[in-house]
């Protein structure tokens, strides 16, 4: 039994109700759009993670005086930098590594979908989900094995719309490493399912408003 076999097949039952719910609404974009259900409540129970993580991301930003004062002292003795900026770090109750958990946390439920609609048979039985299309694409469907067809144009046009969500949140995101990851989610999309290529679109249309609204709430120092 695979690590990811109870994940998978609990997320089966639960994009298969939805699915079966939404159809009599939704019709033939009823898979879709409950995989955007679960992806959005996927971000929901991460969101007590992402505001802390923008606290600490305005507690990083504050301490850039100090960090830059310390390079200036001890920029010729990299051993006594590194200890200073960690006792920094560690009195001001900041972490260099902010943002990471929310990602991090992300790629676990990324691949459970991924799974989803690569595998035939789930839990014993066969895998009704990879009969649903978008636009006669089967959402198991991946970009290479159909980028010379028709069938790629609806990939294009995930890849446009991944393209301008990432770029709008890259505007303002803090570190280099995350605009990169951002816009890095179009060459990921061309490799996977199409329904991960969709969960992915969710997630990021999340991570976009997300982040926008903690920018005015926590980010941007009362004036």
């Amino acid at each position: 039994m695979g690590l990811l076999d109870a994940p998978v097949a609990g997320a089966y039952a639960l994009v298969k109700g939805l699915t079966l719910g939404l159809e009599p609404v939704a019709g033939g974009f009823s898979a879709v759009l409950a995989i955007v259900l679960f992806t959005l409540g996927v971000r929901a129970l991460m969101l007590p993670l992402a505001v802390r993580a923008a606290r600490g991301e305005k507690a990083r930003a504050a301490l850039l005086p100090k960090l830059a004062r310390l390079r200036e002292r001890h920029g010729r003795n990299p051993e006594r930098l590194r200890r200073e900026t960690a006792a920094l770090y560690e009195r001001e109750g900041a972490s260099p590594l902010t943002g990471f958990g929310p990602m991090l946390l992300q790629f676990p439920f990324f691949m459970v979908m991924y799974r989803l609609f690569r595998s035939g048979m789930i839990a014993g039985h066969q895998n009704v989900l990879l009969a649903h299309a978008v636009f006669s694409v089967p959402l198991g469907q991946n970009f290479v094995s159909v980028a010379a067809t028709p069938a790629g144009l609806v990939f294009a046009g995930l890849f446009v719309a991944l393209a301008v969500v990432g770029w709008w949140s890259s505007r303002h995101a803090p570190q280099a490493w995350m605009r990169l990851l951002s816009l890095g989610t179009v060459a990921v999309a061309a490799f996977v399912p199409l329904a991960a290529g969709v969960y992915l679109l969710a997630s990021a249309s999340w991570t976009a408003v997300e982040r926008a609204v903690l920018r005015r709430t926590i980010l941007t120092p009362a004036g």
